[in-house]
């Protein structure tokens, strides 16, 4: 049986100063948090909470891959 990596992508919102989940193959996943690591720690609630309900057989581990964009701008000294 092959194992399905859940891969979750969070960005950056400047305005309200927060990491969100911006597209993710977890079923029903929503989150956001002020810092990657207060990000990660609520993943780590929700994500086996959330897969545990959806997937159709029980796993006792499975792979998550967590990328984050945070996109800004330089100012050039010319």
């Amino acid at each position: 049986m092959r194992t399905r990596t859940f891969t979750i992508h969070c960005e950056w919102d400047e305005e309200a100063g927060v990491w969100y989940v911006a597209e993710s193959n977890v079923p029903g996943l929503a989150a956001e948090a002020p810092t990657v690591e207060a990000m990660q720690a609520v993943l780590a609630e929700r994500v086996p909470e959330l897969l545990q309900v959806n997937l159709p057989d029980c796993q006792s581990e499975v792979p998550i891959e967590l990328l984050l964009k945070r996109s800004g701008s330089v100012r050039l000294p010319c």
